[in-house]
């Protein structure tokens, strides 16, 4: 018998990687030098399947390592990290696949989608049979960690195609609960107005997905005067206010979680609100000067990067360099749960604009935003070149436009990026065509002319 569910044990993996009080009492508890043996353990085997793979092999090798010097997690640093570009260049140089996925004669079987292509072209993700169902179960145990319920009827916003996020979710939610997930896509998968009509005809309690859109459907949800049965919020929130998404939806618990298409989920909130928990269990997280490529201190912002202690066959994991830009802090004794914590997502290294010799992220704009109750929050910047001068522009939606809260809202971005930035106010919808919100899982929010 061939394909993914031949491949699987699912009970040993329910028992290595559990979720809800099994979890809590399980790996969440245990202490710090068990779960350094845990992840030695896993780690040893994800380099053993490492350096089988010509991508690892080639680019360890040039670093001048061999397959005996990586003896633990201590030896880390010693691994140059990998990114997106570097896989975006093996896929050049070994068209249409790359040559780090790792399929082979003796792992012949794998799970294929990509990433959205937000920051590019779209990269190649596969996923052996049980990393795949791995991932799935790690975002039930989160989804599980921020309340939901067997009997929830959840509303999923993520897109589908070729991208992971959409079936991600619904093999995790089918796979690993009894609730009942409708999996309605993005605003090109299905519009808008029938999102919100769908969740009050269904009586909708749970919604899944990024927060522009969450926030965009709530917007004509309150417009539409639906009445939504709505309780939770569980999404991508970063920095942005969660206070706002929870009124927006009549007092919905909002809670964050991060992950990456490459690695699947990453960290989740739990009800302590201190963070979000690493699952330490199933990953080793860093954060890395984004110049420097050097780990950084707990408590300054760096590029996350993870390594994945489950990925065994296909397309492991070793220092993956996110670009994502977060903060990473020790574990918070009054959760319950004895997991480093990390602040969520900061914005992106890789997409920051450098005026006047500031650096500026754009994907980080809105937390500023949200301060403003004239504003939705929808934004999209504009950089471009002036009499030989870099210059940004935010253009930001709102409900009542004026030139005081132009000034004001130019004023509040300077005193929070450091440098000047030009600010022009358009309707609701006004920026929709530059940020694709409604046909895509993550909006543009960089229009670069330069």
């Amino acid at each position: 018998m061939s394909g993914l569910f031949s491949r699987l044990n699912v009970e040993a993996i329910l028992r290595d990687y559990p979720m809800g009080v099994a979890f809590l009492e399980g790996p969440a508890a245990l202490s710090r030098d068990a779960l350094r043996a845990l992840q030695e353990y896993r780690f040893a085997r994800v380099m053993a399947r490492a350096w089988q793979i010509p991508f690892y092999q080639e680019r360890w090798g040039a670093a001048g390592l061999e397959p005996g010097d990586i003896s633990s997690l201590d030896d880390l640093a010693l691994i140059p990290p990998i990114s997106k570009d570097d896989l975006m260049a093996s896929v050049a140089g070994a068209p249409p696949f790359g040559n780090f996925h790792g399929r082979d004669a003796a792992h012949p079987f794998a799970v294929f989608h990509t990433t959205s292509g937000t920051t590019g072209m779209p990269q190649p993700l596969f996923y052996g049979a049980e990393d795949r169902e791995i991932q799935n179960l790690l975002l039930a145990r989160a989804y599980r960690l921020m309340g939901l319920e067997d009997d929830d009827i959840i509303h999923s916003v993520y897109g589908f195609g070729t991208v992971n996020g959409g079936h991600y979710v619904r093999e995790a939610v089918t796979h690993f609960t009894d609730a009942l997930l409708v999996p309605a896509g993005t605003g090109r998968d299905m519009p808008s107005e029938q999102q919100v009509e769908a969740m009050a005809r269904f009586g909708v309690t749970v919604l899944v997905g990024f927060v522009d859109y969450v926030r965009r459907l709530a917007e004509i949800a309150g417009k539409k005067g639906l009445k939504i049965p709505l309780r939770l919020v569980l999404g991508h929130f970063g920095s942005g206010d969660r206070q706002a998404v929870s009124d927006a939806w009549g007092g919905a618990a909002v809670y964050d979680w991060y992950g990456v298409g490459d690695t699947g989920v990453i960290a989740a909130e739990s009800p302590s609100r201190s963070g979000l928990h690493v699952f330490e269990d199933a990953h080793v997280v860093e954060a890395l000067d984004p110049e420097t490529g050097t780990p950084v201190e707990d408590g300054d912002a760096g590029n996350l990067c993870a390594t994945v202690l489950f990925k065994t066959g296909i397309y492991p994991i070793v220092r993956f360099d996110t670009k994502d830009l977060t903060t990473l802090s020790p574990p918070d004794p009054g959760s319950g749960i004895n997991f480093r914590r990390m602040s969520g997502f900061e914005g992106r290294s890789d997409n920051m604009v450098k005026l006047r010799g500031i650096n500026v992220y754009p994907t980080a704009i809105g937390t500023f935003l949200d301060e403003f109750e004239a504003l939705t929050g929808e934004y999209v910047c504009r950089v471009f070149t002036d009499k030989g001068r870099e210059d940004m522009a935010v253009i930001a939606e709102a409900r009542e436009r004026s030139a005081r809260l132009a000034e004001n809202l130019a004023e509040r971005l300077k005193r929070g990026l450091g440098v000047q930035v030009m600010v022009e106010l358009v309707a609701p919808g006004g920026t929709a065509a530059l940020t694709q919100i409604n046909e895509r899982q993550k909006p543009v929010r960089l229009v670069d002319e330069r």
